[in-house]
This record gives C-alpha cells, structure tokens and sequence, in this order.
C-alpha cells in the first residue's frame, strides 16, 4: 500500500546485518524565541504530548507560588524538580532531602513506586531485601517540587495531582504562559507518573523552550526563573538523568550552553543556549532508542560541538546493538533527514 503524503519522514534505521529491519518516523523543529524556523522535518503543528522532556516547564509552578523563595530552594533541589532520574543513590538522598526541606517525606509522594532504572541500583535495593517505594520513582523530584507549591499556596497536599488542584492549574499555567498555546481538556492525558500530561504542537513546546533560553516574550521574573532552572539543571547534570544517559552526558560537556531533556514515547526536547534556539521532536512510534539517536545526530548539526562534545553525541548518534552473547548484529543511526544545514 502506497504511504500517505503526509507521512512524517523516516528519521532514523536500524540495520541489522545487511538489511534495515526498523523505520522510524518524526518530526522535529528547532526555532527561535520569536518563531522563526530554523530547521524542520515532518507534521511540526501536530499536538503531541510532551510527557517528562517539559519538567524544567513545570518547574515555573515554583516560581510562580512562591515556593522557590518560601523554602530557599537550592539549585540542586531544582535540578531535581527537572528530572527523570535513575534511582541512583544520590539521586534518592537528593529527593529524601529535599522532602525533609519542605517538612514532608516519602508517605506525601504520588507518584507511585518502581524499581530504579539503573541496573546497579536496583541490584543494590533487592540485595538489601528492601522494597522500592516512591523515592525510587524517576519523577520524584518533580512531585518533591509539586508538594513544595501546594506548601506555598497554603493549600491540601492530598490529591495534589489531580487535574484541578491548585497546584496543576499552577502548573498548567506556567506552561501555557512559555508555550504560548492554550491547554486543552479535549487533549489531556495521564502521564506515567499520575500527574496531567497536554498535548500541544511540537512547534509551541520547542519555542518555549527558545523563550526559557532567552526570556523573550517572557515576564521579567519568569525569564529570570527559567535561567535560573536551566542553569541548576546544566550545573547539576548527574542530577537530572543519572550515570550514563543521555541528557546528563549531553549537559555535562557542553557545560551551560545546552538543556536536554527527554520524555516517555519518544520525545526529546531542549536548548542550544548560547543560539537562543529551541529545539523538539517525537519519533512517531515511540521508540526511545531512536529518539536518542535523532536528537544526538539533531545536536551534532546545531550546537557546534568541540571534538569532545562530538564524542559524547556520536556515541548517542550511532549505537552498535549486540546479542546476548556480546556479538554487534546491528547498528541504529538517524537518516539524513535529521541533519540540517544551519
């Protein structure tokens, strides 16, 4: 059957042996604060649900509650309120923490509980005997964060991740005042982690994050506070990811000059700082693996990385796949599609 034309484009292969066996298509878009495109591919107007690659977003809620300034909150607590970490021992001594800072604990968390995603971890926890719990949950830092502005309203922690307690009307407001679209009920999820996920145009969240860069178009104490974020988060990379992933690695060589951050389903989104520009994507299918390797080879075009950074991001932009017996049978790589000339 003939592909529709509007198809999004085949963004990244997987080869295996001889034979590409995977097709991955998106779309993604790098553009300024003021809108202009730099570079795209794909349905960029498409509402997509932007899961947790939007965190430093909905980290504004503490800006615009009080929170930040109730509880002097410190860059590595918000570094925390941005991430998807890996259960890593830091990682739970941070959020443990940053609970005890606002005068709650584990028992306020509702985000749920599950294993930590890096393997050591979680080899650690079940050597112990011990139970993952909530703290364990890559989204705790966030909920850390979210408890912290329903402290500052003055309002019920309870329920604090329902649709319509204060602190996600926060939430949703600090998001829709930096996409500059309106979040709708009739394109409303559940994320993962139990909170309210919105889908918006991949085009809107990647202007927000131009405007997060650059404060352009932005009140004076947002743009403040979202450098503010960015720089806790690009300060504190081993924070916002974990040993080995991506945003942390990324973050980490090219110092204050890029925030990258993912999200579930294959969405990755971001700035190049110093450029002003802000960037998004999302494999159609949802494939991680791929979205990894179309934003590192997106990165490798637009952030004019140094022969280190390069490094970091070609081990992202082109990953060997190997079977259980460690023999390379495959090669995942984004196409040309994905490497503008800018």
């Amino acid at each position: 059957m003939a592909q529709s034309p509007s198809a999004n484009p085949i963004l990244a292969e997987l080869t295996r042996g001889n034979w590409v066996e995977n097709r991955h298509r998106g779309a993604f878009v790098v553009i300024d604060a003021g809108g202009k495109i730099i570079a795209s591919a794909g349905d960029i107007e498409r509402p997509v649900f932007p899961r947790s690659a939007i965190k430093s977003m909905q980290a504004l809620a503490m800006v615009t509650s009080g929170a930040i300034d109730k509880f002097h909150l410190e860059d590595e607590e918000l570094a925390l309120a941005c991430a998807s970490h890996q259960g890593e021992e830091f990682h739970v001594a941070g959020v443990t923490s940053f609970l005890g800072h606002i005068g709650l604990g584990i028992a306020d968390l509702e985000c749920g509980a599950h294993a930590p995603s890096y393997p050591p971890a979680r080899e650690k926890l079940r050597a112990r005997g011990e139970q993952p719990s909530a703290v364990h949950n890559n989204c705790s830092g966030k909920h850390s964060g979210m408890l912290a502005v329903a402290e500052a309203l003055g309002v019920p922690t309870a329920r604090y991740v329902d649709r319509d307690h204060p602190v996600q009307q926060a939430v949703r407001a600090g998001i829709e005042l930096v996409v500059g679209e309106p979040l709708t009920v009739d394109r409303c999820g559940t994320d993962g982690c139990s909170i309210p996920t919105w889908a918006a145009p991949l085009r809107a969240f990647a202007q927000g994050f131009a405007r997060m860069a650059t404060g352009e178009g932005l009140p004076q104490d947002i743009a403040a506070a979202a450098r503010r974020i960015f720089d806790a988060a690009t300060a504190y990379p081993h924070l916002v990811g974990g040993t080995g992933s991506l945003d942390t690695d990324a973050m980490r060589a090219f110092g204050g000059k890029l925030f990258q951050k993912g999200g579930a389903e294959g969405v990755q989104c971001g700035a190049v700082r110093d450029k002003g520009w802000g960037y998004a994507l999302k494999v159609d299918d949802g494939n991680m693996a791929a979205s990894h390797a179309m934003v590192a080879t997106l990165l490798l075009a637009i952030a004019y990385p140094d022969a280190a950074q390069r490094a970091v991001l070609t081990r992202f932009a082109t990953q060997t796949i190997r079977n259980v017996r460690g023999l390379e049978v495959g090669t995942l790589r984004a196409t040309a599609g994905i490497s503008p000339k800018v």
